[in-house]
């Protein structure tokens, strides 16, 4: 196949697409990637891997799970493979500009005739083939799309086919597989790229930029995770569920797959079916770690089915049916190592993205899924669903091989632990011929300790099992100290330590023993010198305990209501506390030719009914007050430090100023009591910090003191900014502005400035930076690039002043960067310096002290040339809130390492 035309039809230096060029040869099984473009109109490309390339077809309505759809499928220019992992915006004026995310991806064999899952050569063979033929049978393995698929070539031309799903267990007619429109790789959307968003280049699929590199270890032993007492939420926490099977480590190398459990003992003889799925997977070397569970008929693990399965403890015909129809699946939830890299050191955030993209789903390999900060509400959805419990792990959490971590806590919903079998007691009626219970014991300091017994929970197939386990470990002596006095009476065969049952209680008694045990199974993963008695850890001790959020909206409106019913004075109530506000009816925006006069009352409900969505760009910021007591024409004074008694709801930042020369206290506005009551003291702006004091997630390797130096402070989290800003002020006047005025707002500086930010714009997206849009409310616009925190202001003030150097020498006619305010004049000023700390912007949402009390407000990119500065205003932005939600609601999650730009640079 050749890439000739793929190369014709494009310009590499005005594209981000990837030009051929060689590559070595992948292991596994043959890849599929499927890209939703936005280009002229919207379509989907299909691409398989053969042939050295990519073989493509745009599909215009994309691909249905309904096998009586025919989807046109127009066959294109082959594609280089590491086209496969490309996303982001292809600039205007390149083929086939527009938005481009990775919509599904996986593995693929041709199945007509049998698969080729294990032979890439003789796969590849087939589809040259059939592609000749004018047919193409496949079945895919991807994260939307499985089953098996035929492209069939028409009679209308040799680049028209059809695009058909088979009937089979993956064939859907009732689901449009389509509505899941987001990204499987960056999780982004077509529309959160034309918002301005881009997926972050260091989380590309097939890309692991991340991690060490080192050569693949032979053997690992698993972290382990803490047992605590009670549930809770937290935004630095992510919540799995806790399934009840075998522990794997998963180790694959060129084809080979090993599952070795916690003891280092080898099973994959055991579950041969998770290691052939693995081991067609396209990577050289990984290592994953995870759960072997079997699934019963209601789709839950069960224990007793997974050693059945496992053939561990059978006994000779004693297998059901049951039995043999169970599912057993493999649940990976981290992966350690991948294609030359070791990642266990990398936050456990990042490892979970790569383990989505590295494993696609199969019948044996599942997904496990997970939620973010929500602990309280996945635990009742696991109570409801009957599992084990939960596991809670920090989202920056490094994986500590062979430790118990308090970053990794488990939460049971049923007590359950292993305990060492130390003998059997002799069986009446029906178990005459097995055993009536099993002694049970834990060690303590190294002594074998009795924990009670359990006789049920077994079926006479367990029964038969355990006894052919323990038959050979009869011994004369006791293992515990003394016979325990509840077996002193009974007939016990006593047996060397060294078999491990899971068993379940409702608690411990007051005399150290199980009340209400079931016997759930043999356990082969874990040593008997290892099981000490879980003692969970009291919850509070670990973590700080995050109280539910209470519905923000509904608080939002309670507050609004209250202020409705003030005239002038009275009071209002917030979280239960109650403090006054003045002066309701006092004038702040002086009536214009368009609209009435806004008061101090309607600028505290403005600010009150915005706060859902403005709370959180505050939330742990140091906030620069701008204070206008008498509205906007009376005067103001800027305040950065508060010196007076605070109300209890208030919270403060206190750090090291230099002009003061000592510590100081700045307000931090996290919560709705404190916005309201800033608001109350005429503070009509709100000027949060670009950067913040929480370290969580991605700055908890920064300190948290902020006091005694300017040192400190500089070493400090408060000095790794959220964000690069680019500040565009039109120096484009209308005329009107009187001597020594700075330029007032008018059409012509507005959409010269906009013009400016939309090449400015183009150029962040060639460099892979989302960058997120804003008017000033005044008469320029704010452009926010959102950066994971490894770098400081003096860096992201030089990574803007570059950018802004280079799109200087592009626009140099209305682009200017000169501090001298005459040599600005007929120029868009872009300021760089305001990348600095301690400097601070307009919030988004906030209030501006300009008549018609016009709002700081985030826009979509592509709205930009439609929309004016004066549309948005106090009487505008709650309608706006309704109809398009908070822009920026996700600007955090956002991020992209600058170590990409920096390099590029040469720093």
């Amino acid at each position: 196949m050749t890439l000739e035309r793929y190369e014709e039809k494009r310009d590499f230096s005005g594209t981000n697409e990837p030009a051929p060029h060689a590559m070595e040869q992948r292991p596994g099984a043959l890849t599929f990637v499927v890209q939703k473009h936005a280009a002229s109109r919207l379509h989907y490309d299909f691409r398989l891997e053969f042939g050295g390339a990519l073989k493509s077809w745009a599909v215009p309505k994309g691909p249905s799970t309904d096998n009586t759809e025919k989807r046109l499928a127009v066959l294109v220019e082959d594609h280089p493979l590491d086209y496969a992992s490309f996303e982001g915006v292809i600039g205007d004026g390149n083929y086939g500009a527009g938005q481009v995310i990775v919509w599904d991806m996986g593995i693929y064999s041709p199945d007509e005739g049998g698969l080729s899952w294990h032979d890439r050569e003789e796969a590849e063979r087939r589809m040259l083939a059939g592609l000749d033929a004018g047919k193409l049978s496949f079945t895919l393995r991807g994260h939307k799309l499985q089953g098996s698929w035929t492209l069939v070539r028409t009679t209308r031309g040799p680049n028209e086919w059809l695009l058909i799903k088979h009937k089979d267990a993956h064939t859907d007619t009732e689901r449009d597989v389509l509505d899941d429109g987001a990204s499987v790789v960056c999780g982004l959307t077509l529309e959160q790229l034309r918002s301005g968003r881009l997926p972050d280049p260091s989380l590309a699929a097939g890309v692991v930029s991340f991690g060490k590199p080192a050569r693949m270890p032979r053997t690992l032993k698993p972290m382990l995770a803490h047992a605590v007492d009670g549930v809770f939420s937290s935004p630095g926490w992510l919540f799995e569920p806790k399934l009840d099977g075998f522990r794997a480590l998963a180790f694959l190398q060129d084809g080979n797959v090993r599952l070795i459990s916690r003891t280092g003992k080898d099973m994959t003889k055991n579950f041969r079916g998770i290691a052939d799925d693995l081991s067609v997977l396209p990577h050289r070397d990984m290592v994953l770690d995870g759960e072997i569970v079997a699934l019963g008929d209601d789709g839950l693990p069960d224990f007793v089915l997974l050693q059945n399965n496992a053939g561990m403890y059978k006994v000779p015909g004693a297998e059901s049916a049951s039995v043999k129809a169970a599912t057993v699946a493999y649940y990976p939830f981290d992966v350690l190592y991948l294609d030359g890299r070791d990642l266990r050191q990398a936050p456990l955030q990042q490892r979970k993205h790569a383990l989505r993209l590295a494993v696609p789903p199969s019948e044996r390999i599942r997904s496990m899924e997970y939620v973010d900060g929500e602990g309280e509400a996945f635990f009742r959805v696991a109570e409801q669903l009957g599992l084990e419990g939960i596991v809670a792990k920090r989202r920056d959490s490094r994986y500590n091989a062979g430790e118990r971590s308090r970053d990794w806590l488990k939460i049971k919903q049923v007590l359950s632990q292993e305990f060492v079998i130390a003998g059997y007691t002799k069986g009446e009626g029906e178990r005459a011929e097995t055993f009536g219970a099993v002694a049970l014991g834990y060690y303590d300091g190294g002594t074998l300790t009795y924990a009670g017994r359990a006789g049920s929970g077994f079926t006479q197939q367990t029964l038969r099992s355990t006894l052919a386990a323990l038959e050979p470990l009869q011994t004369e002596a006791c293992p515990f100290p003394a016979v325990p006095a509840d077996l002193e009476s009974l007939q016990v065969t006593w047996v060397q330590p060294e078999r491990v049952a899971q068993v379940k209680f409702s608690q411990w008694t007051g005399d150290g023993v199980l009340r209400a045990p079931v016997f759930l199974g043999l356990r082969d993963d874990v040593q008997p010198r290892a099981i000490v008695r879980e003692t969970p850890e009291p919850v509070s001790s670990v973590v700080e305990r995050t109280a539910p959020a209470s519905d923000a909206h509904t608080e939002s409106r309670d507050v609004v209501e209250q202020l409705a019913r003030i005239r002038k004075n009275g009071h209002v109530e917030i979280g239960g506390q109650r403090f006054a506000v003045t002066n309701m009816d006092k004038v702040f925006w002086p009536e214009t030719e368009s609209r009435a006069a806004v008061t101090k009352g309607d600028m505290l409900r403005y600010y009150a009914q915005v706060a859902p969505y403005l709370l959180p760009h505050l939330r742990d910021r140091p906030l620069t007050m701008t204070r206008y007591p008498n509205g906007i024409d009376g005067g103001s004074f800027y305040q950065k430090r508060w010196e007076h008694d605070l109300p209890p709801f208030a919270e403060t930042v206190r750090l090291f100023s230099t002009a003061a020369e000592g510590d100081v206290d700045y307000l931090a506005v996290n919560n709705l009591a404190t916005l309201i009551w800033l608001a109350q003291l005429a503070d009509l702006e709100l000027h949060p910090w670009l950067s913040r004091t929480a370290i969580e997630p991605d700055a908890v390797h920064l300190r948290e003191s902020f006091t005694g130096s300017k040192e400190e402070l500089r070493q400090s989290v408060l000095n790794y900014p959220d964000f690069i800003v680019f500040d565009l002020d039109p120096y484009i006047y209308s005329g009107e502005e009187k001597a020594g005025e700075e330029p007032e707002l008018n059409r012509r500086a507005f959409a010269k400035g906009a013009e400016v930010a939309l090449s400015l714009k183009d150029l962040l997206d060639q460099l892979s930076l989302s960058s997120f849009l804003k008017t000033s409310g005044k008469t320029g616009l704010h452009i926010y690039v959102p950066i994971l925190r490894e770098y400081d202001y003096a860096v992201t003030r030089k990574a803007c002043e570059l950018i802004g150097r280079f799109l200087l020498r592009q626009r140099q006619r209305d682009l200017t960067m000169e501090w001298s305010v005459s040599r600005r004049a007929g120029k868009i000023f872009l300021d760089h310096n305001m990348n600095v700390m301690g400097k601070n912007m307009a919030s988004i949402y906030s209030l501006r002290p300009l008549p018609g009390a016009p709002v700081s407000v985030p826009l979509r990119w592509d709205e930009l040339p439609d929309v004016y500065p004066s549309d948005f205003n106090i009487d505008t932005v709650h309608q706006r809130l309704a109809d398009v939600g908070d822009l920026w609601g996700d600007i955090l999650d956002a991020k992209h390492d600058l170590r990409r730009l920096s390099e590029a640079a040469g720093e």
